[in-house]
C-alpha cells in the first residue's frame, strides 16, 4: 500500500526532472525503511516446459518454432531430472517458464498435448507442477503467460506463486514496426486483466516492466502506477521486476540500443518511489553484469531482491547472460551494506497469512521449506538429525551488520532489561550479526559462569505414555490401546519403576526425572504415591518430577488448590519440578499447538506457586514449529518476569522441536523444527535477555547431538543437562541421538572444547567425589519392561491411594 513516506517522496521529487542522485538517495531510504539490510534471492531451477509460443515479440529468442525430430514439451522425466538436480543443489524454487498458449498456433503443440493426455498447455503444466512438488519438494513458481480465471484456479493448488510481466502500458508498441507487433498476449489491457484476476483469487504474484523496448519514461511511470493500483486493490503483488532489454542476435531488435546503467538506475529508483517502502523490487544481476561488473549499483537505486539464481540451469530467456556465482553475489551485496538471504517463491508477508494466500495442497510444502521469518530454511538439517561437519565452520560469512543489534546486545550484557521488541529484533540477526551475538553471549557466559560446563547424572523415567491430551506436536503420547507411531501404550507398575530407580542409583545417578502422559485414571494420589515409592526405593535420590500440567491435574482431581497439592508432594518426597509443558508461553501459539492444555497464565501460576512453596524448577521453551520470533520474545519476557518475582528457576532450557514423527508435522502444519541459525540464536539471546536473573543456559544433546551442542556451548550455553540413561519423548519424535551420554562421553566432549567438565546436582551444587566415582565405568542398563495397560504384575499407583500425605 502507498504510505505517507511515499506520498511525501512523490511530492518532493518530480520524477522526470529530479537528479538521478536525489532519486536514488530517496529510493534507498524508503527501501531501508521497509526491508532493513536484507537482500533476498531465490535459489531456483529454470524449467522451460515448452519454448513454443503464439506471440512474435521482436526481442525474444526463447520462443522457438517446432523442429523436426525434437519434442515440443519437456517430458515428465526431463522435468523431474531438472528438479531433482535442483533439490540436490539446495534450490527451493522450480521456475516454470513457457510460451503463451502454443496450441492455438501450432499443430505440433496440439498433437504433442494429445499424446500426453492433455488438451491445453496449462493442463499439462499443472500435472508437472504437482509432480515436481510431490517428488522433489521444490516449490513451483509459474510464468505461463496470459490466463483466464479458470486456468489460474487450476494452477493455484500446485504452485506457491505465479507471475506475468506487464512489460509496458503502451498500446502503441503493439503496432506494426514495434516490439509487440503480432503478439496478442502483449496487449496491456489483456495482461492487466490476468494480474487483476490473480488478485481476486489471492495468488501471490510477480509482475514488472521491461525497459528499452520502445517505451518512454512517462509510459514506464504509468505502467508502475497501474501495478501499484492493482496491488492497492488486492494486496497480491509481492514483487515487481525492473528488467532491462538485452539485444539478441537474429531478432528484429538485434540492432536496437540497450538501456544504459543510468537509465536502469533511474527506473529502479522511480519504481521504489511509486511502489513504496514495503514492495519487493527486483533487478536481475546477470543482465547488468557485462555493463557493470559491480552490479551492486542496482542496490544503491533501491532494489531489495536479486530474483531467482540457479546453480544448475541457465537463464533460458537470456542465455547469453550467465548467473553470477552466489559467493560473488554475497560479496557484492555485503560491499553495498546488505546481507544476502535466500527466500522462497512466496515472500514472508504472504506466507504469514497462509490461509489466504496458499491453497491447502501447497501449504504443507511451503511451510516445510520455510524458517521462522518466512525465508528459505537454507539447509536440509533439522533437530534430531546429525549435523554435517561442514556446518561447524564458524568463520565469518559475508554480509552487513545492523548497528542496533550490537547496541541492544550490549545493553543486555550490561544488565539492563530488554523489552519484547528489542528481543524480537535480536532474533532477526543474520550473517555476521549471528556470530557477533553468539560471541557476545559467550563472553557474558564466561563472565558469569566461568569456563566450566556442567551436567547431572540422572535417569529419565516416563511412567506412562497414555494421555488424554492431544497436543499436536507430541509423538510420545498414546490413547489407551493405541499402537500407532513408535511403540505400544504402557503404564509402568511399581516393581519396574523401583528397579529403574535402584539401577540408576547404582550407576551413579543423583536424580531421577519423572514425567508422563496425563493418564485418564491418574489422580493426585497417583503422583503422591509415585514420589513416596521412589524415595523409599532410593532415599538419597533427588526426585525431579511432574510437569506443571501434571501438578494442575493432580490438584484438580483431589479438589485442592495447587499450593496445597504441592505441600503434599513435598511431604511425599518431591524435591524439584521440571518446567516443561511450557512449549511457547503465548496463547496465540498454544491455541494451535495444545488448545486443551494449560494456558500461559495457568502455567505461570502453577510454576510461581511451586517457587513460593520452596521448590526450584527449570524453565523450558519448545520452539521451531508454528511460532515466530515475536512469540519467542514474549516467552523470554514471561520467564524473566517470573524469575524476578520468585528466583525459583535454576536454568533455562531451549528444546528444539523434533518434527519427524510429530502429528502436526505429519499433517504438514509445522516447520521442520528450527534451523541451525535459529537454534544458535535462541541459546545466545536467552543468555542475553535473561541476564542477570537466570545464569545457567542448558543445551540438549538429545535434540542437537554432540556437534550441535558444541556450537551452542560456544555461543552462550554452559550446561549439558543430564546423562538421561533412558530418553523416550524425543526418540518417539524421531531424534537419532541415542538414549544416554555417560559421564565419560560428557567429559570428553567438554574437554574437546577446551572447557572444564563439572558434574553437578539438580540444584547446581558440585557432585561429591563418591558420586562422581559411582557414575564411571558402570554396567550396561538392563532391558526395559514397558508394562502394558491393565496387565500389571503389581498394583498400579492409581489403584493404591496414599491419603497419609494430606494435612
Amino acid at each position: 500500500m502507498i504510505g505517507t513516506e511515499q506520498v511525501r517522496s512523490l511530492k518532493r521529487l518530480p520524477l522526470l526532472s529530479a537528479s538521478l542522485e536525489s532519486l536514488m538517495g530517496e529510493a534507498t531510504r524508503l527501501r531501508d525503511l521497509g526491508h532493513g539490510i536484507i537482500q533476498s534471492w531465490s535459489p531456483k531451477v529454470f524449467i522451460p516446459l515448452t519454448q513454443l509460443c503464439r506471440n512474435h515479440c521482436h526481442y525474444c529468442t526463447f520462443s522457438q518454432p517446432p523442429r523436426e525430430g525434437e519434442t515440443v514439451y519437456l517430458t515428465r522425466e526431463q522435468v523431474l531430472a531438472i528438479a531433482r538436480a535442483g533439490a540436490q543443489a539446495g534450490c527451493a524454487e522450480a521456475l516454470f517458464t513457457l510460451g503463451d498458449k502454443p496450441e492455438l498456433r501450432f499443430v505440433a503443440a496440439r498433437e504433442a498435448l494429445a499424446r500426453l493426455g492433455h488438451d491445453s498447455t496449462v493442463s499439462y503444466l499443472a500435472e508437472m507442477c504437482a509432480a515436481v512438488r510431490d517428488e522433489t519438494g521444490l516449490l513451483p513458481h509459474v510464468n505461463a503467460g496470459v490466463m483466464s480465471r479458470r486456468e489460474l484456479e487450476s494452477l493455484r493448488p500446485v504452485s506457491a506463486s505465479m507471475g506475468l510481466m506487464l512489460e509496458t502500458i503502451s498500446d502503441r508498441l503493439c503496432g506494426k514496426g514495434y516490439s509487440h507487433y503480432r503478439s496478442p498476449d502483449k496487449v496491456p489491457a489483456v495482461r492487466l486483466e490476468t494480474i487483476r484476476l490473480a488478485g481476486e483469487l489471492s495468488i501471490p504474484f510477480t509482475t514488472g516492466i521491461l525497459i528499452g523496448i520502445g517505451e518512454t519514461r512517462p509510459e514506464r511511470i504509468a505502467a508502475l502506477e497501474a501495478i501499484r493500483d492493482l496491488h492497492q486493490q488486492h494486496g497480491h503483488i509481492q514483487e515487481v521486476i525492473v528488467q532491462n532489454f538485452r539485444a539478441k542476435e537474429r531478432t528484429p531488435m538485434a540492432g536496437a540500443p540497450e538501456p544504459d546503467m543510468d537509465d536502469l538506475l533511474w527506473t529502479i529508483a522511480v519504481a521504489r518511489l511509486i511502489l513504496g517502502p514495503g514492495m519487493n523490487i527486483q533487478a536481475p544481476p546477470n543482465l547488468s553484469d557485462k555493463q557493470n561488473p559491480d552490479f551492486g549499483r542496482l542496490i544503491d537505486a533501491g532494489i531489495n531482491d536479486w530474483g531467482g539464481i540457479s546453480p544448475i540451469t541457465p537463464d533460458h530467456v537470456n542465455p547469453e547472460c550467465p548467473w553470477p556465482q552466489v559467493e560473488r553475489l554475497a560479496d557484492i551485496t555485503a560491499a553495498h551494506g546488505r546481507t544476502l538471504v535466500a527466500r522462497l517463491p512466496i515472500y514472508p508477508p504472504w506466507l504469514a497469512a497462509p490461509d489466504k494466500w496458499l491453497a491447502p495442497e501447497m501449504r504443507r510444502h511451503v511451510t516445510a521449506a520455510s524458517d521462522a521469518e518466512g525465508f528459505a530454511r537454507a539447509d536440509a538439517w533439522s533437530p534430531g538429525l546429525s549435523l554435517p561437519q561442514s556446518r561447524l565452520d564458524l568463520r565469518s560469512v559475508p554480509g552487513a551488520s545492523v548497528p542496533t543489534l550490537r547496541m541492544v546486545a550490549e545493553k543486555a550484557a550490561a544488565g539492563h532489561e530488554l523489552d519484547e521488541a528489542e528481543i524480537t529484533h535480536l532474533f532477526s540477526a543474520r550473517g555476521p550479526d549471528v556470530e557477533m551475538l553468539c560471541a557476545m553471549a559467550d563472553d557474558l557466559r564466561r563472565r558469569v559462569r566461568g569456563d566450566a560446563i556442567t551436567y547431572v547424572v540422572n535417569r529419565n523415567i516416563n511412567y506412562t505414555n497414555i494421555c488424554t491430551y492431544k497436543c499436536g506436536f507430541c509423538a510420545f503420547s498414546k490413547g489407551n490401546g493405541d499402537e500407532a507411531l513408535r511403540g505400544r501404550p504402557y503404564d509402568l507398575d511399581q516393581s519396574e519403576i523401583s528397579r529403574r530407580v535402584i539401577e540408576a542409583w547404582e550407576r551413579g545417578a543423583t536424580e531421577v526425572c519423572l514425567q508422563g502422559g496425563i493418564h485418564p485414571r491418574y489422580t493426585g494420589e497417583t503422583y503422591l504415591a509415585l514420589a513416596a515409592h521412589v524415595k523409599a526405593a532410593a532415599p538419597g535420590m533427588h526426585i525431579h518430577a511432574f510437569s506443571p500440567l501434571e501438578i494442575h491435574h493432580g490438584a484438580s482431581t483431589l479438589g485442592v488448590s495447587v499450593p496445597e497439592f504441592l505441600r503434599r508432594l513435598k511431604v511425599a518426597g518431591l524435591d524439584t519440578l521440571p518446567g516443561t509443558a511450557a512449549e511457547i508461553l503465548d496463547d496465540e501459539v498454544r491455541a494451535i499447538l495444545c488448545p486443551d492444555k494449560l494456558n500461559t497464565a495457568q502455567w505461570l501460576e502453577v510454576v510461581g506457586s511451586a517457587h513460593r512453596q520452596g521448590f526450584k524448577t527449570t524453565a523450558t521453551i519448545m520452539f521451531g514449529h508454528v511460532d515466530r520470533p515475536v512469540h519467542w520474545a514474549r516467552h523470554l519476557v514471561h520467564i524473566r518476569e517470573l524469575q524476578k518475582q520468585t528466583g525459583g528457576f535454576t536454568e533455562f532450557v531451549p528444546l528444539p522441536f523434533i518434527h519427524m514423527e510429530a502429528p502436526m508435522a505429519l499433517r504438514g502444519r509445522t516447520r521442520k523444527g528450527p534451523n541451525l541459525r535459529e537454534v544458535r540464536l535462541m541459546h545466545a539471546i536467552a543468555r542475553l535477555a535473561l541476564h542477570p536473573h537466570i545464569t545457567s543456559i542448558q543445551t540438549s544433546w538429545v535434540k542437537l547431538g554432540s556437534a550441535g551442542v558444541s556450537l551452542c556451548l560456544q555461543g552462550g550455553a554452559n550446561d549439558l543437562g543430564g546423562t538421561l540413561m533412558n530418553e523416550s519423548i524425543s526418540r518417539a519424535a524421531g531424534t537419532q541421538h541415542g538414549q544416554e551420554m555417560p559421564p565419560e562421553a560428557m567429559d570428553a566432549l567438554i574437554l574437546s572444547l577446551g572447557r572444564i567438565p563439572q558434574q553437578r546436582t539438580t540444584i547446581y551444587e558440585s557432585a561429591t567425589a563418591e558420586q562422581r566415582a559411582r557414575g564411571r565405568n558402570t554396567a550396561p542398563l538392563a532391558p526395559l519392561v514397558q508394562t502394558p495397560p491393565r496387565k500389571r504384575a503389581n498394583p498400579s499407583f492409581q489403584e493404591n491411594e496414599h491419603h497419609e500425605f494430606a494435612e
